[in-house]
């Protein structure tokens, strides 16, 4: 979906984003499948029993009521709220809309109306005023004037720029998902309202350019896949109800499964390559980024939809694989959700929108979940109801109900309402995604996420004017997520942050010409193999990735290393030859508009003024008031600087339909980096966080030193923890450390413990066949091993290790 925007223009409330719009207002109640008069069972793909013709009202009342909420309790002050926000948002575009007969376009900033964004978000601020004027209780509600005003308004759309005759020009995706569903969604809400003729005619459009899920119009030997085939599917599934088409139902209903190509591109089916979600909880789109947050939300809300729209009709969604989309709620969703918020690693160039912060496609998320649950199986729905009470009452800074629209909250309030249903807790665990080049790290009080790239996976996508400076977004770059400060990344943090020094990264200090100037979206792999690494026992990590800097010979070997209170960071081999510096971002935090949160390095209070020169000292250790410690080996020259930068969203977005406003916004950041001088050789690093640590807990750490780094090279990264009885290590190429030998490069974790001997291994950057390990530990036998793991117990116990094919994924043993 090039170009497509998970924001509405007209920023409703409803619309937690644009390609959430297009699941619009998904958390409506659905209507119960007895009021679906004379349907019949669902059944095989093929040989489906014709549906009777009373199937399609019912079911088209369905989708009005997933737009407007049905009944609500108008007294209730969130939905007060709520009807509030919606009745602003259209009274301000009915208010602005031209209604003379000589008008050229809706709105006199959406001009030319011939262009496909401008067609594209009318159609849009249109379905916001019909969503009022069939809203119980809004100020729009049954107005005569403004349904007469909606009709005339579409059907000058289609005269004039979007009809059955005219051919594609600019971003396929208006022309194709954008601008069909909405009018689409316009013409479910003013059923009984449009004539016959007028709405034969907006079918016709809406075959022209989305006659099914299976292809790109433009480029009909192009497949779709993910998202986009999830957006036409739910287009498709709606032409057809509006049409009376039982062909039309059934050809949306198969696009989920993609039956015209025998499943190849089928929603319901784990990916090894590509698009879609794979058996890891990785979701990949647009071939190489990594997506969960933004496209894979949209393939959860579309699927979400259709399952809930055509639950109990002839149409209904039964695929047996329907399964692949229920566990991606636990296990792609639920790691990188935090209290609502939608981590940024996932949100690839949606970082850079205005209108769709991480609370809002947060929120987005949560919507589709819960709406999935309406037409689960009831083990997976009472638990996805019970993650989304706990994420929306966690999230006290942005809160749910101020963001959900009317639908959403219709079926939010009720589990919220549930006295029975419990609010889970944060989940905790380490999370390898091997497949996107993603790691999070998750404990009771804080959530760590690490955003890699490699050949594979692609270190930013930018194009039609949007994350015009996301360079180094996936060279490492780190993201701590704490409940104290949940506002982090979400509040004026990509405007303001400075682009060259984002947390994790090792940079070469070049200046950089904007990204994605030109139409279409672009990505950037680079050439490095090594991306990822092994988890022990879901709760201990070891990731590493091999620098190659884009436009720079800037090289090195950066690991990190994670376990139940600390991250470790390791670079190594740190090499360039541009004649620039280079440096490495131990930390950038935001302090928002006014904050004063204090910096003490070695246990003294360094200054609060803004704007000074940055400060460069020897120091052991440091402390960020409200954020945690920072632990050095030895002493180590360390740069801090305390500013306030000024920026815009237009800085760094400027899609037509996502670009943001010219408003400066103004931002206090602490920023902690090493600095390895102009072209290094061979430099290094090394630091502990300690998220949420005290200053004297950071201090009792530098001295205690529980952990303990063994390696720091350009062959060998390892550390000990000795009281956990932990060794994690990355292996750059054969050789050895703390007494483990590998064969060759492999992230490897090993806990002893009495009476046992857990290893776990991983070949990340997917380049050998057999991996040997031989441990310093005595074993006399193997307590359990993965299939791929082949144990010679002894003194010094070997595992050979089938990593060919596996992608780099984890290979685990238990000895004793």
């Amino acid at each position: 979906m090039s170009g497509a925007s998970p924001t509405t223009p007209d920023g409703t409330r409803g619309a937690l984003s644009r390609r959430a719009l297009l699941v619009a207002g998904s958390a409506a109640a659905v209507l119960p499948a007895t009021a679906l008069a004379g349907a019949t069972p669902a059944h095989a793909a093929e040989g489906r029993a014709a549906p009777v013709e009373d199937a399609f009202d019912p079911l088209l009342d369905r989708a009005r009521q997933l737009l407007t909420g049905g009944s609500f309790d108008g007294a209730d002050p969130d939905f007060r709220a709520a009807l509030t926000s919606l009745d602003t948002a259209a009274a301000d575009l009915w208010q602005q809309l031209d209604r003379a007969a000589g008008r050229t376009a809706l709105w006199a900033d959406l001009s030319p109306v011939t262009d496909p964004g401008n067609f594209g978000q009318s159609y849009t601020r249109l379905r916001t005023v019909a969503t009022a004027w069939a809203t119980s209780g809004a100020a729009l509600g049954g107005s005569p004037e403004v349904a007469s005003a909606l009709v005339a308004a579409l059907r000058f759309l289609h005269d004039t720029a979007y009809n059955a005759a005219k051919r594609e020009s600019g971003n396929w995706w208006f022309w194709e998902i954008g601008a069909p569903r909405a009018l689409l969604d316009s013409c479910v809400l003013l059923r009984g309202r449009i004539p016959s003729a007028d709405l034969a005619a907006y079918l016709a459009t809406v075959d022209r350019f989305c006659p099914d899920a299976d292809r790109r119009t433009n480029s009909p030997t192009l497949a779709e896949t993910g998202a986009n085939r999830a957006d036409k599917a739910v287009i498709v599934a709606l032409r057809g109800l509006l049409g009376r088409d039982t062909a039309r139902v059934a050809l949306a209903r198969d696009g989920l499964s993609d039956v015209r190509d025998g499943g190849r591109s089928s929603l319901f089916r784990y990916a090894s390559s590509g698009d879609g979600f794979y058996p890891d909880g990785s979701f990949v789109q647009h071939g190489s980024v990594a997506y969960t947050g933004t496209y894979g939300n949209v393939l959860l809300g579309g699927a979400a939809y259709l399952i809930a729209l055509l639950a109990g009709s002839t149409w209904s969604v039964d695929d047996p694989q329907v399964s692949v989309i229920y566990e991606a709620v636990e296990r792609s969703f639920a790691p990188v959700l935090f209290d609502g918020l939608m981590m940024d690693a996932v949100r690839g160039r949606a970082i850079s929108r205005e209108r769709a912060v991480d609370h809002v496609d947060g929120a987005a998320t949560v919507s589709s979940i819960v709406l999935l649950a309406t037409g689960a199986p009831a083990g997976y729905a009472a638990r996805w109801r019970s993650l989304a009470k706990g994420w929306i009452e966690r999230n006290r800074s942005t809160p749910y109900t101020a963001l959900a629209s009317l639908p959403q909250l219709v079926r939010a309030k009720a589990l919220l309402e549930d006295p029975s249903l419990p609010a889970a807790g944060r989940s905790t665990g380490h999370f390898v995604f091997a497949d996107m080049d993603r790691v999070v790290h998750r404990c009771p009080r804080w959530a760590f996420a690490l955003s890699l790239s490699s050949r594979r996976i692609a270190a930013y996508e930018a194009g039609n004017g949007e994350n015009l400076h996301g360079w180094y977004t996936g060279d490492g770059m780190t993201y701590l997520y704490g409940g104290d400060d949940p506002a982090q990344f979400g509040d004026g943090f990509w405007p303001t942050v400075d682009p060259y020094r984002l947390p994790g990264t090792t940079v070469d200090t070049r200046r950089r010409a904007d990204l994605g100037t030109g139409g279409g979206t672009s990505t950037y792999r680079p050439v490095n193999a090594v991306a990822g690494g092994a988890v022990l026992d879901g709760r201990y990590g070891a990731s590493a990735m091999e620098l190659a800097a884009q436009g720079s010979t800037l090289r090195a070997r950066k690991s990190w290393f994670f376990l139940d209170d600390a991250v470790l960071a390791l670079g190594s081999g740190i090499t360039a030859g541009d004649g620039r510096t280079v440096e490495t971002i131990v930390e950038n935090r935001s302090l928002h508009a006014s904050g004063t949160a204090r910096l003490l390095v070695d246990g003294v209070r360094r200054s609060t003024a803004l704007g000074g020169p940055a400060e460069n000292r020897t120091a052991r250790w440091a402390h960020i008031e409200g954020v945690g410690g920072y632990v050095f080996p030895g002493r180590t020259s360390l740069h801090t600087l305390r500013e306030q930068r000024t920026g815009s969203w237009r800085d760094l977005n400027t899609g037509a339909d996502t670009g943001g406003s010219t408003t400066p916004l103004s931002r206090r950041y602490l920023t902690l980096w090493l600095d390895h001088g102009m072209s290094p050789t061979a430099a290094s690093y090394a630091y502990t966080l300690l998220p949420g640590a005290s200053a004297a807990a950071t201090a009792a750490w530098q001295l205690s030193r529980p952990v303990h780094i063994v390696a720091n090279d350009a062959e060998v990264q390892a550390v000990e923890a000795r009281r956990l009885g932990l060794t994690a290590v990355t292996f750059w190429q054969p050789g050895s450390a703390a007494g483990i030998t590998s064969s060759g490069p492999a992230s490897v974790l090993v806990r002893r413990r009495p009476g046992s001997l857990s290893v776990a291994v991983a070949d990340p950057g997917r380049t050998q066949t057999t991996l040997t390990l031989r441990l310093p530990f005595a074993a006399r036998s193997v307590v359990s091993a993965d299939d791929t793991v082949r144990v010679t117990p002894g003194r010094r116990p070997v595992l050979t290790v089938t990593v060919g094919g596996s992608r780099g994924h984890t290979h685990r043993a238990e000895l004793r």
